[in-house]
């Protein structure tokens, strides 16, 4: 009787797992129908660049069934052909699976995989206490991030109110909007856009994680801002609304220049929540998805804002991409905003 390493015994129970590709956005290795493959996972050929939502459903029968696809995965394909792997865990029983072309939601940037390192080093300008230790963290999968902060005319349109101060300018950030009721606009966002078919069953609009938006606001950089060190923030004027230039006052979103990957106000006009509890500090050494701690009594926010945050210095340094707050979730503030991200909710 032969023996069966680990490896073998997994590759021989995922054997039964098929590939289903659809139409030219994506193919498989052979030209037509259903492949039997030695890994869970299909080969797409298409445009390199183009963003695909990688789908499944676990019923051939369902294929023809827009709502039973589950999204596993945004990829921003790097190459043609790609082999992609089904990086669930555990892979289990059968799926089927399809490549179709993402469009880009409106006023929404892709942010692809990759790693980074979390916080600042303990020479950094300006530092705080609570931005270390430094981090190794890998966000393993891509995610839609909205290009700007939330407006009011979005808040307004989707939840038939304003909080805002500065009511009636609908292309200023929302504000004074409590962790909560970020996320309550989420969960509404989600469920017009599934509603509408625009996003698949599963996948979620929500506030990104902390380490989603450090990594988002970093755009591939290490340096202080994401557009060099500036430690005399005397470029920060060009990026950011903040006390020094804002007249102490929200303004429309996307006046200022973008990071590298096309995202406006990261570093100014109104902090941003984060999905995360609190934490004192970061978690040192290596992460992967990094989620924060499970249980907190306060909640992230990140980014700077247009006013003088209080217990903070005159509001540069919390501009910086590894700058960290908190605040009481039932909490809202007079500077205080968010942005949402798409990505995958579970299978």
């Amino acid at each position: 009787m032969r023996s069966w390493t680990l490896g073998q015994a997994i590759r021989l129970a995922v054997l039964c797992l098929a590939v289903w590709a659809v139409g030219p956005r994506a193919s498989a290795q052979t030209s037509a129908g259903l492949d039997l493959q030695l890994y869970a996972g299909l080969t797409i050929t298409g445009p390199v660049d183009t963003v695909y939502s990688i789908e499944c459903v676990t019923d051939l029968a369902l294929t023809n069934n827009a709502s039973a696809w589950r999204c596993l995965e945004f990829l921003q394909l790097p190459a043609s052909p790609y082999s992609w792997a089904d990086k669930s865990t555990p892979v289990t029983g059968q799926r089927f699976y399809r490549a179709v072309v993402f469009a880009a939601p409106t006023n929404m940037v892709f942010i692809p995989p990759g790693t980074f390192r979390m916080g600042s080093p303990t020479n950094e300008v300006d530092r705080w206490e609570n931005e270390g230790p430094q981090t190794a963290v890998t966000i393993s999968r891509g995610f839609w991030m909205g290009k700007y902060e939330v407006t009011q005319g979005e808040y307004l349109s989707l939840m038939n109110t304003n909080p805002s101060p500065f009511s009636g300018y609908t292309n200023f950030p929302v504000e004074i909007v409590n962790w909560h009721e970020a996320t309550n606009y989420c969960a509404t966002l989600t469920q017009r856009e599934r509603t509408a078919g625009r996003i698949a069953t599963n996948s979620v609009y929500r506030l990104p994680t902390e380490a989603e938006w450090e990594y988002a606001c970093r755009g591939w950089t290490s340096t202080r801002f994401s557009y060099g060190d500036d430690p005399g923030y005397t470029n920060l004027t060009n990026y950011a609304w903040y006390w020094n230039n804002s007249g102490f006052m929200a303004h429309p979103v996307g006046q200022k220049l973008p990071n590298p990957w096309g995202l406006y106000d990261m570093h100014g006009n109104v902090y941003e929540w984060c999905q995360d509890w609190w934490s004192l500090g970061l978690p040192s050494g290596i992460a992967l998805d990094p989620l924060g701690p499970a249980t907190g009594s306060y909640r992230v926010f990140r980014g700077g804002g247009w006013g003088l945050w209080p217990d903070f210095d005159l509001g540069t340094s919390n501009c910086r991409s590894a700058f960290r707050g908190s605040l009481d979730p039932a909490q809202g503030f007079i500077f205080l905003g968010f942005r949402v991200v798409l990505a995958p909710g579970l299978p």
